[in-house]
C-alpha cells in the first residue's frame, strides 16, 4: 500500500470552495432568510403546545397556550390574548384572500384597507414583496394605526401557496408591542396559506 501526500495548498482550496458554495446559497436550503425589518421571519412549524386553527381553503394559524379563539368575520380564524378586563392585548387572524390584493400592491392595499375599516393615523412602517413562508411566498407590511380604543401596531402578510392565498395578521396595542412582538412574529413565521 502506497501513501500519497496531498499538498496542503490543494486541501485548502477544496475546503474554501466547499465553504463558499454552502455559504453563498449553493447548499440544499429551500428557504431564503428574510432581511431588514423582516429578519425575524424564520419559517418553521409552531412550537410544541401551540393550538392550530384552519380556515376555508386550508390555511393554518397557530397560536400559543393561554390565547383564546375569538369570533370575527365569517371564514376566518382569530385568536387573542385577553387582558383582565376583556381587552385584547394581542391578536392573530387568518383570512382567505378576498379581492384585489396582490403581492405587488400589498404595501398600498393593506393601509388603505385599514382606513376603510375606520382606522385613523395609518402609517406604513416597513414592507417587503418577497418573503418566504413555510409553504409559500408572500408580501408583508408592518404598520400602525389608531382605533377608538387604542393605538396598534401590526404585521400583515398576504401569502400564496400551492392551492390558496391567505392573509395573516398579528397585532398588539403599541403600549405592549415590545412585550408581545416575539410571540406575534413566531406565529407569523409558522403560518401556512
Amino acid at each position: 500500500m502506497t501513501r500519497t501526500r496531498t499538498p496542503v495548498g490543494l486541501v485548502a482550496v477544496v475546503v474554501a470552495a466547499v465553504v463558499l458554495t454552502v455559504g453563498s446559497g449553493g447548499g440544499q436550503s429551500s428557504h431564503r432568510r428574510a432581511s431588514g425589518p423582516f429578519a425575524w421571519l424564520h419559517p418553521a412549524p409552531p412550537p410544541t403546545g401551540w393550538s392550530v386553527a384552519r380556515i376555508a381553503g386550508g390555511a393554518t394559524l397557530a397560536y400559543p397556550p393561554g390565547w383564546r379563539p375569538i369570533k370575527t368575520d365569517r371564514d376566518t380564524a382569530s385568536a387573542a390574548l385577553l387582558g383582565g378586563d376583556g381587552r385584547i392585548d394581542a391578536y392573530l387572524n387568518a383570512t382567505p384572500r378576498q379581492g384585489g390584493e396582490t403581492p405587488a400592491n400589498w404595501s398600498q392595499f393593506r393601509p388603505a384597507h385599514n382606513r376603510r375599516e375606520g382606522d385613523r393615523s395609518v402609517r406604513l412602517i416597513a414592507s417587503s414583496s418577497d418573503v418566504t413562508f413555510r409553504s409559500g411566498r408572500g408580501a408583508c407590511v408592518i404598520d400602525s394605526y389608531e382605533t377608538s380604543k387604542a393605538a396598534y401596531r401590526e404585521i400583515a402578510c398576504l401569502v400564496s401557496g400551492r392551492g390558496s392565498s391567505a392573509v395573516v395578521v398579528a397585532a398588539a396595542p403599541v403600549a405592549v408591542w415590545e412585550h408581545q412582538a416575539a410571540t406575534l412574529q413566531r406565529a407569523v413565521s409558522s403560518f401556512v396559506p
